[in-house]
């Protein structure tokens, strides 16, 4: 770490923090007393905080989003040669980086054939969600417009995507929310809502069919569905579930919109996550990854036939996709973008993804053996978790005090991992783990000896 970064000038960028910024997903009360954490450099994966000390970080900048690692020169340059050429003009008109991203991402992308920028993730659900509504008015009288999400996923932070959120702690005091959103249950067959059964896959499919036929196929328009829940567990979908859900979308004619936010960009080991399930959706929203948090950028893809509704009927004013995004025109994220999938290409990320993720698949399975308090482990990729549970035969969730304590016990020993958090209530038991897709074997086993050693310290 640059030793610049220690000198006493730094007191007053943590004093000017605490005065001054009000930061995410956090009570500030203990600010009154105490320092907040500024993280000041990273290389690779790790990162070091305003007092020099270094840390694994194994949740990819804290909401999985820096897949390639920090520190990547070849990254900023792109966008420093971009920005002084061209920096922005309003979508209403191209650029160079966002046609050419648009190409080389697409190309990935078999059935898509159009992308559309905007700003964050949360906004380019709202941008789904909207497409879906004016299609419901020009080819359904204004009826098909329900959208189906599902329990325990997030699709983000705005009064809209909050509609569609299935984390109750996250929407908490929010409401009221915009009508027409509609909840199917969740896939997690660890907590099955159905007890013993054969095929959970097939029970949560038909779970599915009796929300779409409560409400009537003729009022549903979408459905919205993480293709491996996030934040609500790292919950990964059972045997055949996505395939049934492609065959309802088809039976009753329902736009299936999958929201890779999270996953997307090679975060499972493909570069979309509903590419593991063989489905074909109409649209896919995507964020994070897109390029590792070096520059802000948020697409959706459509297919052509879901672009061309839109362009139909010339003659009518209100055809069109009246839609704006005004930092969807910058063009730093679509030049960052494509150095991202460069890197990912070139060094062989998504691969390493796969393999890596085995590894601390097979580390967590260790843990496990060795540790009661863990119940269930799952993932994709770099994308797992550890259900921790108070009781294995009851499956009680652990204690969510304890189970932050082991994610407070990791950062001090100095790993970042993550849990969730204020999101499903009674369920925030789910420790997640998301390294950067550069990772190495002696960074996942360091990632596990970690959290090997808080399991012991807290829960004996």
């Amino acid at each position: 770490m640059d030793a610049s970064f220690l000198s006493n000038d730094f007191e007053d960028v943590v004093a000017a923090d605490r005065t001054n910024v009000w930061h995410h997903m956090t009570q500030h009360k203990p600010y009154e007393s105490s320092d907040p954490r500024i993280i000041v450099e990273g290389r690779g994966m790790r990162v070091w905080d305003q007092k020099g000390k270094e840390h694994l970080d194994c949740v990819s900048g804290g909401v999985w989003t820096v897949n390639v690692g920090y520190g990547r020169e070849s990254i900023a340059d792109a966008v420093r040669d971009q920005l002084v050429k061209m920096n922005y003009f309003a979508g209403s008109a191209g650029s160079i980086p966002g046609a050419r991203f648009s190409e080389r991402l697409l190309a990935k992308m078999p059935g898509m054939s159009r992308l559309y920028y905007c700003n964050s993730g949360s906004e380019a659900n709202e941008k789904a969600f909207k497409m879906v509504r004016q299609l419901s008015h020009q080819r359904h009288g204004g009826k098909k417009s329900k959208i189906l999400y599902r329990e325990r996923d997030y699709h983000g932070t705005t009064i809209g995507t909050l509609s569609a959120g299935g984390q109750d702690e996250r929407n908490a005091h929010y409401g009221p929310f915009a009508p027409g959103f509609v909840r199917v249950p969740h896939c997690l067959e660890y907590r099955s809502q159905y007890g013993e059964v054969s095929d959970y896959g097939a029970r949560s499919v038909a779970a599915i069919e009796e929300v779409i036929l409560r409400e009537g196929p003729d009022t549903i328009g979408a459905i919205c569905l993480e293709p491996v829940t996030a934040g609500g567990g790292v919950i990964t979908p059972p045997e055949g579930y996505w395939e049934g859900v492609q065959e309802l979308c088809r039976k009753y004619e329902i736009l299936l919109h999958i929201d890779e936010v999270v996953c997307g960009i090679g975060r499972t080991g493909t570069w979309f996550g509903y590419q593991h399930y063989g489905v074909k959706p109409d649209m896919v929203s995507m964020a994070k990854g897109v390029a590792s948090g070096y520059a802000a950028i948020a697409c959706l893809a459509t297919t052509e036939e879901l672009f061309d509704a839109f362009k139909d009927n010339p003659d009518d004013p209100l055809n069109y996709f009246r839609d704006i995004s005004t930092f969807g025109g910058c063009t730093a994220g679509p030049a960052a973008a494509i150095e991202n999938m460069r890197i990912i290409e070139d060094e062989g990320l998504l691969e390493n993804c796969t393999a890596m993720g085995a590894r601390l698949m097979g580390n967590l399975a260790e843990l496990k053996e060795r540790h009661k308090v863990v119940g269930d482990v799952r993932g994709k990729g770099l994308f797992c978790g550890a259900e921790l549970v108070a009781d294995r035969d009851t499956r009680e969730p652990a204690d969510e005090r304890k189970v932050q304590a082991v994610v407070a016990d990791c950062m001090a020993r100095g790993v970042i991992i993550g849990a969730t958090n204020r999101s499903v209530p009674g369920f925030n038991n789910t420790l997640c783990f998301s390294p950067a897709l550069i990772a190495k074997p002696d960074d996942i086993d360091h990632l596990t000896d970690t959290v090997d050693q808080a399991l012991g310290k807290i829960f004996g």
